[in-house]
């Protein structure tokens, strides 16, 4: 008898949810049960149905899908996430997988490609996109070069940023202009693969690049 793969669909379109349960719904060896319009009700879906696998969307208000992806795979290692999104860019897959999703395909994934995914998903077994395992492929392939290391006045921006500064404040401490404080934080942007200042901060004590904060 073949098992019966319980699925969570978390997306903040209702059109597209509904879409996604309709299709899933006449499909014999997957069953939705539940669903949600953003990452903190995923949380509280999952927690109350612990189901096989969840379809996640990446961005979504008040909690987005890598940081209710790494919130669920932490709690529930046995539930399983595949993300599904119409982004591909190299930051929104690099920090779904690093938060623990076990795949990543797009939305206009065939339906069959996307019946066969979640059914893979949920044994544990690794499903990408192609141009998503293209990317990622392309990312491990290419070495981290001098350009990608921030600059000590780059590095100089980031204290200050973590210090919680604006950037007029920035300029007035390191008598710069703030156009220049935004030239040296876009740049930081680039080379950190991050898209805001917090993620930039995070990423960079994570990397040894920043002092850890200090605790009180």
């Amino acid at each position: 008898m073949t098992s019966v793969v319980r699925v969570v669909v978390v997306d903040d379109h209702p059109v597209v949810r509904s879409g996604l349960i309709g299709m899933l719904g006449v499909t014999d060896d997957i069953e939705v049960v539940g669903e949600a319009g953003d990452g903190e009700e995923a949380l509280a879906v999952v927690e109350t149905t612990r189901p096989d696998l969840v379809l996640m969307d990446l961005r979504m208000p008040r909690r987005d899908g890598v940081s209710a992806t790494g919130a669920i795979v932490a709690a529930y290692p046995a539930t399983k996430v595949l993300v599904l999104t119409t982004y591909d860019t190299d930051t929104d897959i690099l920090h779904a997988v690093e938060a623990g999703a076990t795949g990543y395909l797009l939305k206009d994934t065939p339906h069959a490609e996307l019946l066969d995914g979640i059914r893979a998903a949920a044994r544990g077994e690794t499903v990408l996109a192609p141009p998503v395992a293209a990317k990622l492929m392309s990312r491990m392939r290419t070495p981290v070069s001098a350009a990608a290391v921030p600059s000590p006045r780059e590095l100089e921006v980031l204290a200050a940023v973590a210090r919680g500064l604006s950037n007029a404040e920035i300029g007035r401490e390191l008598f710069i202009g703030e156009a220049t404080v935004k030239t040296h934080l876009q740049r930081l942007f680039a080379k950190l693969d991050v898209d805001d200042r917090t993620r930039a901060v995070t990423t960079a004590i994570e990397r040894g690049l920043l002092p850890s904060p200090r605790r009180r």
